[in-house]
């Protein structure tokens, strides 16, 4: 979505409202960005259950630190800055309960989606799911959100070098977890052949 200095500008006015108590306002800016935080979240979780769980933490910490919103940067920028981290702390906080916890087997729950797209999806989100944290976060901000390294930067408090670094390096992984020499059977499973 493009951010216009009208729409930036209503925000503002939405903010000073909702800093002075107006649920309405507080309301109004949940009904602009709650899709795009949502989003990010969601690519960052891998999961809808948990991306949930972590955008409604991110809205309830933005909320909580509206008071502080200096202006400083856009408001966009300040909101997905909380979304993400509140993902990036569901994440470590799930990862240290995992460690306690018994799997449950893979496909006990799960439904395997049909058709090409969803197979796609799933080879591309497991794919995602294997690169390193700071890879996984730049590659989704800039090639799937859309934000440039200079807002990246921002949001994760790290230089535009390293962003650009980053998402060259999590591009290269993405091509070998995806090439067709990766996506051979495990040892001991032979392949249809047709």
């Amino acid at each position: 979505m493009l951010w216009t200095r009208e729409r930036i500008m209503e925000d503002l006015e939405l903010i000073e409202r909702a800093k002075r108590g107006d649920g309405g306002a507080v309301r109004a800016l949940y009904q602009r960005h709650a899709r795009r935080v949502y989003a990010v979240v969601r690519r960052l979780a891998g999961d809808d259950t948990l991306a949930e769980d972590w955008a409604q933490d991110a809205w309830l910490r933005a909320i909580r630190a509206l008071p502080a919103f200096r202006g400083e940067s856009a408001f966009t920028t300040w909101l997905h800055r909380i979304a993400v981290n509140s993902a990036l702390h569901g994440r470590r906080s799930r990862e240290r309960r995992s460690g306690r916890e018994a799997p449950l087997e893979e496909h006990s729950a799960a439904v395997r989606p049909q058709g090409e797209d969803a197979v796609l999806r799933l080879k591309l989100e497991r794919a995602m799911e294997k690169l390193p944290e700071g890879m996984r976060r730049v590659l989704v901000l800039h090639d799937v959100e859309g934000y440039t390294h200079e807002e990246i930067a921002e949001v994760l408090g790290v230089n535009p070098g390293t962003c650009k670094s980053q998402l060259f390096k999590a591009r290269a992984r993405m091509r070998s977890l995806l090439s067709p020499s990766s996506l051979v059977p495990a040892e001991g499973v032979e392949a249809c052949s047709t």
